[in-house]
């Protein structure tokens, strides 16, 4: 088991305050095993998903009166790449945590959520198993993020390997500033965009580059001896993921928890390798209105049996990869659906660790 124990219950992201203190409350109070940064958008377009990683990235402008942000391509970047691969090969190939990562640090204007979770932890006083950091994924990043010719930056290989490497630096830094306070880090790759992955829209997009792209930074997770998970809030190839080889592989079981079935051979060797399934059993959409303790123990318990029966894995095993979570971020909630959707998970978890003990 990679995780301290089974149905530990953490977040992804985002909370629908303005500050990062009510966030924290809950965070606290229903995650006391793997509390997690608040992610706040409500606060402007410098805590959105994508902007929020902006910092330090070569020829990345943000344009906060236009509220856009976007590659700047043209013109000679060779001195702005050559300090940031220079940063890069220092921390691949060098004393990996001697390494000053500042020039990737996220800002408390980027993320007021970052620094008051930080300092909760310091008054606590004691290491907590797990504190749950988070990234925007490198497809997603680059498929959202454009040039100046409003062109997704994923189809330059140049400044798309940037992606993949701003992202593993980011990801490394959140680590080193928790690693004090846990005896084991989670970093999630948020990837939404994975939903997508097959599209016409996405086309262009080869599932070999997806593969390696969130390996590599994955990679660069467990290389800070952290455990690396995904989030896709849709469906998606899961199997990508397992190629990647993830630690995590977080999905809305509450919507589409069947389509993770149709990869058994990937389920099959994710869960004997040791990788955990995080299950998104509470809904962050007004379904959540409709649900109880009752009805989501119910739902993930014949979600396990649909799994197991076609996967070939053995039930027990199955419950013991199992991470709880919520279907997506709440950002999009009203808080009383938010501390709603944290009254929940808390006591699904206790539910399911008092049954399968």
């Amino acid at each position: 088991m990679i995780l301290s124990r089974p149905f530990i219950a953490t977040a992804i992201g985002s909370f629908p305050f303005d500050e990062p203190e009510p966030a924290l409350d809950l965070i606290f109070k229903a995650l006391p095993e793997a509390p997690v940064w608040p992610q706040l958008p409500r606060r402007g377009l410098l805590e959105k998903m994508e902007v929020q990683y902006a910092e330090g990235l070569p020829r990345l402008v943000v344009d906060q009166t236009k509220g856009r942000m976007y590659f700047d391509t043209s013109g000679d970047h060779s001195a702005e790449f050559t300090a940031f691969y220079e940063l890069c090969l220092a921390v691949s190939e060098g004393d990996e945590a001697g390494v000053d990562l500042s020039p990737m640090a996220i800002g408390p204007d980027h993320s007021r959520g970052i620094y008051a979770l930080e300092a909760r932890l310091k008054a606590c006083g004691n290491k907590l198993p797990h504190v749950k950091v988070h990234t925007t994924g490198p497809c997603t990043f680059a498929l959202v993020t454009v040039d100046e010719n409003k062109r997704a930056i994923y189809y330059n290989e140049e400044f798309r390997d940037v992606v993949v490497k701003a992202m593993a630096l980011k990801s490394r830094w959140q680590i080193r500033k928790f690693a004090p306070y846990a005896e084991k880090i989670i970093c999630f790759l948020d990837e939404p965009i994975l939903s997508a992955f097959g599209s016409s829209t996405y086309i262009g997009v080869q599932r070999e580059d997806v593969v390696a792209m969130i390996g590599e930074v994955s990679q660069a997770i467990r290389a800070e001896s952290a455990l690396s998970g995904v989030h896709c809030c849709g469906n998606t190839e899961w199997s990508i993921l397992v190629e990647a080889g993830v630690d995590i592989i977080n999905f809305d079981a509450y919507a589409y928890g069947e389509t993770v079935a149709l990869y058994p051979e990937a389920v099959r060797q994710h869960v004997r390798r040791g990788g955990a399934l995080a299950f998104g059993m509470v809904p962050t959409s007004a379904a959540i209105h409709g649900e109880s303790v009752d009805s989501l123990a119910e739902r993930y318990e014949r979600l396990v049996d649909h799994l197991a029966a076609r996967t070939g894995l053995d039930r027990q095993a199955l419950l013991q990869a199992t991470v709880l979570t919520p279907s997506c971020g709440t950002g999009s909630l009203d808080a009383p659906e938010a501390t709603r959707v944290f009254d929940l998970l808390p006591q699904l978890s206790e539910r399911l660790r008092s049954e399968h003990s």
